[in-house]
């Protein structure tokens, strides 16, 4: 009888460290999915401001620290280096990755809300480099030789990045 009593116990505490296994590798695969939609640094969603918000923030400024939640309207679709965000005037925000650090899917993004801190400034972007964004965003010949002035627009280094 103790016999069987000591079997059922060891097979009771095999079977416990069994589903303690399955709970804990459960839990490290929901942390992983839930961590996939995170590029570059990690970071806290505070202080979120919208595109909107962002505008009006940097007015008057040379530039800002800022955490912003926006609509992307494109994205880089030969590298995934580079999104354009809605802004509220319909206009979009060019958003670039630190230092080119990390970078986004290269799959249509349009539509999806990106959440991304770092530095927001305006910046004189030259011909070559809006020909070269155009030409990540699969525009026609005839569109990127339309490009003949330099323009100011509100551009962001992104830190890091979280897709929705």
């Amino acid at each position: 009888m103790k016999k069987l009593f000591a079997l059922l116990f060891v097979a009771a505490a095999l079977q416990s460290c069994s589903q303690n296994n399955d709970t804990t590798e459960a839990q490290e695969n929901t942390e992983a999915v839930a961590e996939a939609d995170v590029y570059g640094a990690s970071f806290e969603e505070q202080n979120v401001l919208t595109a909107s918000q962002l505008q009006e923030a940097v007015k008057g400024n040379d530039s800002i620290e800022a955490t912003v939640a926006a609509e992307i309207a494109q994205s880089c679709q030969s590298k995934g280096c580079w999104m354009d965000v809605k802004l509220e005037d319909g206009s979009t925000m060019k958003v670039t990755f630190r230092d080119y650090g990390f970078f986004l899917p290269v799959e249509d993004l349009s539509g999806k809300t990106a959440v991304f801190t770092g530095i927001a400034r305006h910046e004189v972007i030259s011909v070559d480099d809006q020909r070269h964004f155009a030409e990540d965003a699969g525009k026609s010949a005839e569109e990127i030789a339309a490009i003949t002035e330099p323009k100011e627009e509100l551009r962001f280094v992104a830190d890091g990045v979280k897709l929705k």
